[in-house]
């Protein structure tokens, strides 16, 4: 029936050894009778009755749906793991908060459906471990319950398609993994453990105690400061699964071994927080989409550092009608959010948050509150991360209620490995480098000489001002030009808050060296003298003014990709200049980026080494 290898299941505790019993069932995040606890925050302020409704209304529309099929979209069942999920963990939340019926129904049907598909594509882990998580919460959340019948079948399929599979060497390379996977694939399958802990203990706890010390390998990639190497929306998925994690053996076990300890981990929370702009869009470098959303593990990292200001963009997003009913880890906010009241939030007092690690950023803005301010992403980083593309020394930037500089973030993966796109080697050479969204070309920064940045290249933000006059960030980005540049720093500031300069000083190698600056924006762009360009968009403008060198060649240039690969752009162009630089010569690239409200844009920037620190 399943293999349970005995090697693995008398392993030798390291973590989990004095534990004795398991609470009964519901075990994970809630226990029973916690629900008063949300109803009475429900009661207090409405939005999170209404947050309750959204999660209850949603419900109702999933007991008409069919039940769950198994059907792959190229490699994956991933899209099927992840509305399994959402399905039971919405209706198993309704049933414990209404008592109705009609949402235990629903949720068994789906369970049952989901024990008779043949596998859940151990190929690739991830939709294992979601529909293991699925299971799991629906079987401990409803196990009263539950029939024998029903009951039975749920562990079996769990055992046999979730937690057996992650026994084999074949499945479970994730363990070693210092990325998503890890934190995903050991949550999704530790909560399977969890559920059927009664029948098998031992197991169960071996299950746990594996996934506590495997994890680790990702979170310390929190460190130093929280910065997440692969970007905003990625947080999102390995960070919530890890919260997941986390969450459910401390509760379970009154203890999380040291976990949220490790150094970065509390402290990510304040990258996510100041990854939003004020148009609620992302800094979305690398694999990343544009659009800001909930995030319910917010309010576990809120909650347990006691600092609700983290929650700033969160509540607005709780308060409105955006990122609802989609998002299948929704019913865990109003467990981690039942102790905060949303009306009492303040925004964060620091315009400047600046974490290094794999893929350091500097975030800036002039105001929390203000939704034309001016905000500035700049990252330094490697283009050898996971999901990473080649956008060392990119910036993305708002200001008057548009978004001026961006990036294009990813294209589906799907429709590139269609195609045989060689779209997960890392390498130099890699294809990966030649779809039009992924290298140094599309992004906000340098090209020398037409060539790619060296992959293998890294930087940090070497120096950062919060000073409100001056608020910057520097990188060395040598690294990334070797072979093509003696040196290279970028300086990105914004000034006075009224604009944004971005400066690079450069040394060339032994050999002349044609540079092109260029800029990314859905504007539209007009080059307007021998070194302006205006860009205008929704009734705004904002002057592109390149003050050194003074002899450059303005350029527009296409978006249009060139491989029948490549997804279009539309909408969008690249805006900038070419300079031509001598051999062995130390020069500066000077750009003021000034948005129509800027008053006064008079001030001199001085070199890199006197910017404020």
């Amino acid at each position: 029936m399943f293999l349970m290898t005995p090697v693995f299941v008398h392993a030798q505790l390291k973590h989990l050894k004095d534990v004795k019993e398991f609470p009964p069932h519901p075990r994970i995040l809630l226990f029973k009778g916690e629900e008063q606890r949300i109803k009475e925050n429900m009661n207090a302020e409405p939005a999170w009755m209404k947050m309750h409704q959204t999660i209850v209304s949603e419900c109702d529309r999933i007991v008409t749906l069919p039940e769950v099929e198994r059907k792959l979209e190229g490699r994956r069942l991933l899209g099927v793991s992840r509305e399994a999920l959402r399905r039971i963990f919405y209706l198993s939340y309704a049933y414990r908060m209404t008592g109705e019926d009609k949402y235990f129904v629903k949720a068994e049907k789906e369970m049952l459906a989901i024990a008779a598909f043949s596998d859940w594509n151990p190929s690739h882990f991830l939709d294992v471990a979601e529909m293991t998580m699925a299971m799991a919460i629906g079987y401990d959340w409803l196990y009263e319950k539950l029939t024998a019948s029903s009951r039975e079948i749920i562990k079996i399929a769990m055992l046999r398609m979730g937690i057996d599979p992650s026994l084999s060497a074949q499945h479970n390379s994730w363990l070693r993994a210092y990325h998503n996977w890890n934190q995903v694939c050991n949550a999704g399958i530790s909560y399977g453990a969890i559920a059927i802990y009664e029948d098998l203990p031992e197991l169960s706890k071996m299950i746990i105690d594996r996934a506590v010390e495997t994890i680790r390998l990702p979170m310390e990639n929190y460190a130093p400061d929280g910065a997440y190497p692969e970007g905003y929306g990625y947080w999102g998925y390995g960070t919530s699964f890890n919260v997941m994690f986390v969450s459910a053996i401390e509760k379970l076990l009154k203890t999380d071994y040291g976990l949220s300890a490790i150094p970065g981990f509390m402290e990510t929370a304040g990258y996510l927080a100041n990854m939003t702009g004020p148009l609620k869009m992302s800094f979305n470098y690398a694999d990343n989409g544009v659009n800001g959303g909930l995030n319910p593990c917010m309010f576990w990292f809120a909650s347990k550092s006691g600092n609700p200001s983290l929650l700033w963009e969160e509540r607005g997003y709780v308060e409105s009608d955006r990122s609802r009913g989609r998002d299948r880890l929704l019913p865990a906010i109003m467990v981690w959010g039942s102790a905060i009241r949303l009306a009492g939030i303040q925004p964060p007092v620091e315009n400047l948050w600046v974490g290094q690690g794999e893929m350091p950023v500097a975030l800036m803005r002039t105001s929390w509150t203000d939704p034309k301010a001016i905000y500035v992403g700049f990252k330094a980083g490697s283009a050898a991360v996971n999901h990473a593309h080649i956008d060392v020394g990119s910036f993305i930037m708002d200001a008057d209620g548009v978004r001026w500089a961006m990036d294009l973030g990813p294209q589906d993966y799907n429709s590139l490995e269609q195609q045989g796109v060689d779209l997960w080697n890392m390498r130099q050479n890699s294809q990966r480098w030649e779809v039009f969204r992924y290298n140094n070309f599309v992004h906000n920064t340098l090209t020398v000489n037409g060539q790619l940045h060296h992959v293998a290249g890294k930087a940090k933000i070497d120096s950062y001002s919060s000073n409100p006059d001056f608020m910057c960030g520097i990188s060395d980005i040598s690294e990334i030009f070797d072979g093509q540049l003696a040196e290279c720093v970028r300086g990105v500031a914004i000034v006075n808050k009224q604009y944004v300069v971005v400066r690079d000083e450069l040394k060339t190698a032994a050999q002349e060296a044609t540079i092109q600056w260029r800029m990314l924006t859905a504007s539209e762009a007009k080059i307007t003298g021998r070194n302006t360009i205006e860009l205008k968009k929704d009734g705004r403008k904002l002057k592109i003014e390149v003050i050194a060198p003074t002899k450059v060649a303005m350029k527009t240039w296409s978006t249009t990709p060139t491989h029948d690969y490549d997804v279009p752009n539309p909408g969008t162009v690249l805006v900038g200049f070419e300079a031509t630089i001598p051999a062995n010569t130390e020069a500066t690239l000077l750009v003021k980026l000034v948005p129509q409200s800027a008053k006064s844009t008079k001030a001199l920037i001085p070199e890199l080494k006197n910017w404020p620190k």
